[in-house]
């Protein structure tokens, strides 16, 4: 999940530096007419070329709602909805999957997800002599996998980027229009102000490190006093 997770972050940072329209995928000639009508997050690209400016005291805005879509198995009333998020264009996709497995979900076709598997190995990459990387690797190299709805686990998490105060609001419209007006039971709730019945929000705060827990080591003979505690695996 913490893979999945810097795989969102990533297209945060896309969206942030290069704009939605860097973020295309061309699936394998082959399988282009199946992806051909894919619903997903990308489907906003091109629609904002503007890249630079941002309105006066607003940050760009990473945010991420977990959410818990059922009890043992995802309830069929959040479905719908579920796939409304990914139409909008400030989604950056889903996290989630099954019992010890995360993935990155990054768009529907009908009812499957498709998603991206961060336990896909890629070559290590390093820099040439002239400077110049081979990003290829960096890349998709086949198309995503997909899996029915259904199978997901109730546990995910959406993810949304708004870089500018005016993606915020038309998030917002979006969410009263397409989410929370066409369901009685709703996946989340969108308020104007911090409800009184919540505690108070306090902003976490920056941790003071004051030891690194080297001084509690009087010597560090003493951490390897028995060789029988330890086995050498040859490769």
């Amino acid at each position: 999940m913490l893979r999945c997770g810097q795989m969102m972050l990533a297209q945060a940072l896309i969206c942030r530096h290069l704009g939605r329209e860097k973020m295309c995928w061309s699936p394998p000639q082959s399988s282009s007419a199946a992806y051909g009508s894919m619903h997903s997050h990308r489907s906003a690209l091109g629609r904002n070329k503007n890249t630079a400016g941002f309105c006066s005291g607003w940050k760009p805005l990473l945010l991420i709602i977990p959410l818990r879509l059922g009890i043992n198995h995802i309830n069929p009333i959040y479905i719908e909805a579920f796939k409304e998020c990914f139409k909008m264009p400030q989604s950056l996709g889903a996290l989630g999957g099954k019992p010890n497995n995360a993935y990155y979900f990054i768009g529907f076709l009908g009812n499957e997800l498709i998603y991206l598997d961060p336990h896909t190995t890629q070559i290590f990459v390093d820099s040439e002599e002239n400077g110049m990387v081979d990003d290829q690797s960096f890349h998709c190299q086949q198309a995503p996998h997909r899996m029915k709805i259904m199978n997901l686990d109730p546990s995910v998490a959406l993810g949304f980027f708004c870089k500018e105060e005016k993606d915020f609001d038309n998030w917002c419209s979006l969410v009263q229009k397409e989410i929370l007006k066409q369901q009685s039971l709703r996946m989340f709730e969108l308020v104007q102000k911090h409800p009184p019945h919540w505690p108070p929000f306090i902003p976490p705060t920056k941790p003071e490190v004051t030891t690194t827990g080297a001084e509690l080591i009087e010597s560090t003979d003493k951490l390897f006093e028995l060789e029988e505690e330890f086995e050498i695996l040859s490769v």
